[in-house]
């Protein structure tokens, strides 16, 4: 199997990567659709934010929505940078170590508590779970993402 039909099976949406765009370092620049889309397949992201004067990156599980990540959380620095609206980032990747081809979108924006009744009814129903389990987990936190950028890399 040639490497191009690896990373055909492996990243079926990276399929027309040849006619995108590239940056500096010669990754394909991702269109923001192309974006979500890999992002929604995906279980598991890495939520970073400033807290206490140190960036922390903490791993979570979480579901899209729309433009939107959303996860739970319990008490803590999460929901502390949530319900001060902070600025933060979200990262999603996926890597194929045979094809050595992969993708990294980052989403970044304003973290919020989701609060109103309906939504946390709606995101209950996802069935995502917390990282390290649903025990002590209440909060819904929405990144709701003024940028949102990805780049890929396709080995030939």
């Amino acid at each position: 199997m040639s490497t191009t039909d690896r990373h055909s099976t492996a990243f079926p949406d990276l399929h027309d990567i040849e006619d995108l765009p590239a940056d500096h370092a010669g990754a394909a620049i991702l269109p923001v659709e192309t974006c979500l889309r890999l992002a929604a397949r995906e279980a598991v992201g890495r939520l970073a934010f400033l807290a206490d004067g140190e960036i922390v990156v903490l791993p979570v599980n979480f579901t899209l929505r729309g433009s939107s990540v959303c996860f739970r959380s319990a008490v803590g620095s999460k929901v502390a940078a949530a319900v001060n609206h902070d600025t933060v980032t979200f990262e999603v990747d996926r890597y194929d170590l045979e094809s050595q081809t992969g993708w990294s979108v980052l989403l970044k924006g304003t973290a919020t508590s989701v609060t109103e009744e309906r939504e946390i009814l709606a995101l209950e129903d996802t069935g995502v779970e917390p990282w390290l389990g649903a025990t002590g987990r209440p909060y819904w936190i929405r990144i709701r993402p003024d940028v949102v950028t990805g780049r890929a890399v396709i080995r030939r």
